[in-house]
């Protein structure tokens, strides 16, 4: 049997009085697809941080590919082949929309991959191309819109040739065009491209996202956050009928 890709085991983060994250455990296997939902503060981007190295947990594991990652540096976490997107974007404003991808490439882990990354700017180039805006790669990226923006996150992030790609809430303040756009290059991305070493099969990602309705048409699996605590996981039909899901987000007799 294949050894997981994740391994969360009983891990804990508090602010304060507040507890962010309660004993979660769960478990990821390769190139699987997972979404992470729950109402809102129910510690699901206080988990993606604590993934990400971010935020270092109280107590608990995290292991990827068997290599424990809390007390590693945000930088080691992704040269180990993390990656993340944020919903608050936070791209370069006054340089060019490639150049924003161009640091990506720069990670050791990105950089030596191979005879296919002979320059910097055609690596850069291909990631955009992927991500749908290759034709803006010379504008300023504070010329772009909301749904553009992400993009260049999902590009900034697979340029870094991730194992685990993690996305938070992608589709957040995009319109219905938009969020189809997204989940069709989510969804592409997965089933593998052109991109790099993305020519047969696109990483393992964990998609936290309020736009259940997309949400369902990509993951394989889901686990509910509620107060913090893992309250149910399953797949997604498993999981939209559970009473335990479905009083966390319409409160009690919710239908």
């Amino acid at each position: 049997m294949a050894e997981p890709l994740l391994v969360v085991e009983s891990v804990n983060k508090s602010f304060g009085g507040l507890k962010a994250v309660n004993d979660v455990s769960f478990r990821m296997e390769q190139k699987e697809v997972l979404g992470l939902i729950g109402p809102n503060g129910a510690g699901k981007t206080t988990l993606l941080r604590l993934l990400t190295g971010i935020l270092k947990p109280d107590s608990g594991s995290v292991k990827f590919k068997g290599k424990e990652l809390v007390g590693r540096n945000i930088w080691n976490i992704v040269n180990l082949g993390v990656a993340c997107t944020f919903q608050n974007m936070r791209p370069f404003r006054r340089l060019p929309i490639i150049a924003n991808v161009m640091v990506s490439c720069l990670s050791p882990r990105s950089h030596g991959k191979g005879e296919w990354v002979k320059k910097v700017e055609n690596k850069a180039m291909d990631a955009l191309e992927f991500a749908g805006i290759s034709d803006m790669a010379l504008e300023k990226a504070s010329v772009l819109s909301q749904g553009d923006l992400k993009r260049l996150e999902v590009a900034r992030a697979i340029a870094s040739d991730p194992e685990l790609l993690l996305l938070d809430e992608p589709f957040g303040g995009l319109s219905p065009a938009e969020t189809d756009l997204m989940a069709k290059s989510i969804r592409r991305l997965h089933k593998g491209g052109r991109f790099g070493r993305l020519h047969s099969e696109g990483p393992a990602m964990i998609i936290v996202e309020h736009k259940l309705q997309q949400l369902m048409k990509i993951v394989d699996r889901i686990i509910v956050l509620n107060f913090g605590t893992l309250l149910a996981e399953g797949t997604p039909d498993e999981v939209v009928n559970n009473p335990q899901v479905i009083e966390a987000y319409l409160g009690k007799g919710g239908d």
